[in-house]
């Protein structure tokens, strides 16, 4: 088997442990009261993530989702960076699975003639404030953002990426 995780466009195949991984991280790791039924997008990714100019992927490493990423289109050759998650074995320089997703993502919106892609996350994700950070993301007031952004109950934290 490869020694690291690649990524790959989201198929119905890996909804499963894609619904296990999110929520493992987000309810154990970081004790944030969501449940999969407060995140209905989680079991119509195809629809809801992979239309228009938006898409879903995983990292595995073998057949093992070990992250996500996805892009939301909201209009205006704009786009809503979503659901990015990386199992907590494969976050950090050893597999650089974090990285991956993004880079990834990011060329793929380049390719798509993305102008900018935006996002919400919690306070408490510390580490990847400092990873969009260090990525080129500038952090925005929630008064910067596109009125077509959906911001989230749980966002309080608000980020911007220039694609050009």
């Amino acid at each position: 088997m490869n020694n690291s995780p690649f990524v790959k466009e989201y198929s119905n195949n890996y909804q499963s442990q894609v619904v296990q991984l999110i929520l493992g991280i987000q309810q154990q790791e970081y004790n944030i009261q969501i449940t999969k039924d407060d995140q209905p997008d989680l079991f119509k990714i195809e629809e809801f993530y992979q239309s228009g100019k938006g898409n879903f992927w995983v990292a595995l490493y073998g057949d093992k989702v070990v992250g996500t990423i996805s892009f939301l289109d909201i209009g205006n050759k704009e786009l809503a960076l979503r659901k990015m998650f990386v199992d907590k074995e494969f976050r950090g320089a050893k597999y650089n699975t974090a990285s991956l997703l993004l880079k990834n993502a990011l060329k793929w919106a380049k390719e798509k003639s993305i102008k900018t892609v935006y996002l919400g996350t919690t306070p408490q994700f510390l580490a990847a404030h400092r990873f969009y950070e260090k990525n080129g993301f500038k952090s925005v007031a929630i008064t910067d953002l596109p009125e077509s952004f959906p911001v989230l109950q749980v966002d309080k934290k608000f980020y911007k990426y220039s694609v050009d």
